[in-house]
């Protein structure tokens, strides 16, 4: 996976995975760099390359009274501050074409979410600010079709785009990966699979979501395996207490040993292929 257009990222020609990793949405400036700074330190020790990630703002909530950020302006600070204190990409999403340009004066990667990865426009936009697109296939496509959603960007002169999976809709309330379409999706742009998303139970009758942690590693191993580029999670050093996507992420506690697992099953695949 070529890393190089990624300022500041750390062991780009490292035959590791890309990790992006961080708090599902910002909740204050302390929480942010404290995660961070934690990922680092294992990251550095394992020479993983490392994008921080987290929302600024949670635009897609199921329930009115649902925390969706502490502000625009104040959280979009708050990611420049990780970015220029550990000098580490960062990565957001977007919801409305107009964010894109904004939001390119504090990231590196901009996101496209999972419910917005066929529209158009917003696709475009961020295309155009130059930045790395990571577009997060929808639980509702077919590997085939993430083709189209690539091409998009491409076509805007932007070639730096890649696509994360992040499960597909298994019913009502349940999501499966299909490890069948890491390598369909691979011939148009490097996968990241999305290991706390996909293992989300969606649209349960409280209107908050619930997820099955005690999975995410099984999916982890598994991805690595199938030869994805890089691993995206979201962590916390309380998931209990998490203001979003509590129920499906990962205790900041656990990642390290998560990682190392992670590294020999790399190290195993690399000498396969």
């Amino acid at each position: 996976m070529d890393l190089s257009n990624l300022q500041n990222i750390s062991f780009p020609k490292s035959n590791q995975f890309l990790l992006i990793a961080g708090p599902c949405v910002i909740e204050g400036e302390k929480m942010a760099l404290n995660i961070a700074e934690k990922i680092l330190s294992y990251t550095s020790e394992l020479k993983i390359p490392f994008v921080f990630k987290a929302s600024y703002k949670k635009a897609n909530r199921n329930k009115l009274d649902s925390f969706i950020g502490i502000g625009d302006e104040k959280a979009l600070k708050i990611l420049d501050k990780v970015r220029s204190t550990f000098n580490i990409p960062v990565l957001t999403d977007i919801h409305e074409s107009k964010d894109a340009d904004i939001t390119a004066e504090f990231v590196d990667i901009i996101q496209i979410p999972a419910f917005l990865v066929r529209q158009t426009d917003i696709i475009v936009s961020a295309a155009k600010t130059g930045k790395t697109i990571n577009l997060k296939k929808g639980q509702f496509m077919s590997p085939e079709s993430m083709k189209f959603a690539v091409e998009k960007v491409k076509l805007n002169q932007n070639k730096n785009v890649w696509i994360t999976e992040r499960g597909s809709q298994f019913g009502y309330q349940d999501l499966l990966v299909d490890y069948r379409g890491i390598p369909v999706m691979r011939k148009y742009s490097p996968v990241i699979l999305d290991i706390t998303h996909s293992i989300q139970r969606p649209n349960q009758p409280s209107g908050i979501t619930g997820g099955n942690p005690e999975s995410i590693k099984t999916l982890a191993l598994a991805g690595i395996a199938a030869s994805v580029d890089g691993i995206f999670l979201e962590t916390h050093e309380d998931p209990s207490i998490a203001k979003s996507d509590g129920a499906n992420m990962l205790n900041i506690n656990n990642l390290k040993n998560l990682l190392q697992d992670l590294s020999q099953v790399k190290e195993a695949i690399n000498k396969i292929n």
